[in-house]
């Protein structure tokens, strides 16, 4: 292993410890010898890392330091390039156009080597299905999420049959084939899961809703007893 490359994976177990880790314990989890270790540390303190602590007492990581993005091992990049690939073929052209130019500003930072790994990843994504005449309001109802807003909709059933729903959402699920909008229902006053492409209208109301955003993914998480997909409302 090369020594950016333990540097970052020094980085990810302190990450992962929000206490102080020992530096035995850092270097047995790398597999590398406690002088390494030591040898590390004060490698990343010289490039700007706050770490706190002292050989037999413990080492913690404050938050807030990133490594450059030359850091990123081959098979991160590759995920990076797999990740943007799948968002600009089974999403709307908003998300799609923004993980292309995220994609863009990573390569601009990229050394020559790693940057043709951008470029010559063999890992593809088949295309996805068309986006239906209802999930163009996909942009609306993420910026909805952000700002924890009440959304007004009229939404059809597997039959067909239309109702007025204020819903409160909090999450945007993409499958293959459908996209859902994750919301509590004040028809239903229950979590409900509402296919994106069976709502005929919608507005943004001004009002946001009364629980904050965290909190009511918690609740519907703790609920959460069978899969999502089988849980479609209507």
């Amino acid at each position: 292993m090369s020594r950016a490359a333990r540097l970052l994976d020094l980085i990810q177990l302190f990450r992962r410890h929000k206490r102080p880790v020992s530096g035995q314990r850092l270097a047995d989890e790398l597999g590398v010898s406690l002088r390494t270790v030591y040898r590390d540390i004060d490698a990343l303190k010289a490039q700007g890392a706050a770490i706190d602590g002292e050989a037999g007492v413990g080492f913690v990581l404050k938050p807030g330091f990133m490594l450059p993005p030359l850091m990123f091992s081959e098979e991160e990049i590759e995920a990076l390039v797999l990740g943007s690939r799948w968002v600009a073929e089974r999403t709307d052209t908003s998300l799609g156009q923004a993980a292309r130019n995220a994609l863009v500003k990573i390569a601009a930072v990229l050394p020559a080597d790693l940057k043709a790994g951008l470029d010559d990843s063999t890992l593809l994504v088949a295309p996805g299905a068309p986006i239906a005449a209802g999930e163009a309001e996909l942009p609306t109802i993420r910026e909805a999420i952000r700002r924890q807003r009440k959304l007004a909709i009229d939404y059809a059933d597997a039959v067909g049959q239309c109702s007025e729903r204020t819903i409160w959402p909090i999450a945007l699920a993409f499958f293959d084939r459908v996209r859902v909008i994750v919301a509590w229902c004040e028809l239903r006053q229950d979590f409900r899961h509402f296919r994106a492409d069976r709502i005929a209208g919608l507005r943004v109301e001004a009002e946001t809703y009364p629980q904050r955003r965290a909190a009511l993914m918690k609740a519907w998480q703790a609920k959460e007893g069978i899969p999502l997909r089988s849980k479609l409302d209507g």
